[in-house]
């Protein structure tokens, strides 16, 4: 049981092992090992240094597989977060690639839309997604022809169709080892294998992006309610993981460079 005021541990709270689980374990990194194999120099973890991320980043170390690894420093991050990459580096002999957003458009979108542009509206939210995620996304992902995440059905409704194997809208392919994991199976996994984590996982935070756009979730509320509350829960994507087609975004976000 926690106490009031102080944090949980989320590996107690979470992590449990379910039928299945080694079999899933077994799944993911053949899928992984495939993909290297597949796409030998040209694929990369797209990390979010999240739990689940934090687990595909284990598998492809652990097994010494050639996945490069990059993550997006939108310049909003928890230092939590952020604290990962040395911890990574030292535990794992691994380093991440980071990928950052324009400084001069970012500089010119905050004179123009303020600190929090998040709250002001959808529109305004998603033109900062748009600057600090997907612009970098895309220079992340040039020349490669694969990426891999760390999505899962039981993330959210727009997730619940999310397949092991599939290819974004620009023809890469598209590898989610963990697609059919659990919640228990990603905090098993972590304490099985003393997997390093955001602490700010034991401050009730399953879901964990920028830091104003990221709270604590309350019990029984959905894995990602603590992910832009303020907003309807069908708008809760920041682009990186829908179609574009699908995604509200403009072409060039409100005060980035066309």
């Amino acid at each position: 049981m926690s106490v009031p005021g102080r944090p949980a541990s989320a590996i107690a709270l979470y992590a449990r092992e379910t039928p299945g689980h080694a079999q899933r374990v077994d799944g993911a990194l053949r899928l992984l090992r495939e993909a290297a194999a597949q796409h030998a120099g040209r694929i990369v973890q797209a990390t979010s240094l999240g739990a689940e991320d934090m687990v595909v980043t284990d598998l492809i170390a652990r097994h010494a597989l050639p996945i490069d690894l990059a993550t997006l420093d939108t310049g909003m991050l928890h230092p939590e977060t952020l604290a990962l990459l040395p911890v990574i580096a030292q535990h794992y002999g691994r380093t991440v690639a980071v990928f950052r957003p324009d400084p001069v458009a970012a500089d010119r979108f905050v004179q123009l839309h303020g600190d929090a542009p998040m709250r002001q509206s959808i529109a305004l939210r998603k033109a900062c997604c748009a600057l600090r995620k997907l612009e970098p996304l895309e220079r992340l992902l040039d020349g490669r022809s694969a990426w891999v995440t760390g999505l899962r059905r039981e993330q959210s409704q727009a997730r619940g169709e999310v397949a092991p194997r599939g290819a974004d809208d620009r023809g890469r392919e598209k590898l989610n080892p963990l697609a059919d994991w659990s919640w228990a199976d990603v905090w098993h996994y972590i304490q099985r294998h003393a997997v390093p984590f955001n602490p700010l996982h034991d401050a009730y935070m399953p879901s964990i992006g920028c830091a104003p756009c990221t709270r604590a979730i309350a019990v029984g509320e959905d894995f990602r309610a603590g992910r832009w509350w303020w907003e309807d829960e069908a708008a809760k994507e920041c682009g990186l993981h829908v179609p574009a087609s699908a995604s509200p975004l403009p072409a060039t976000p409100t005060g980035a460079p066309a």
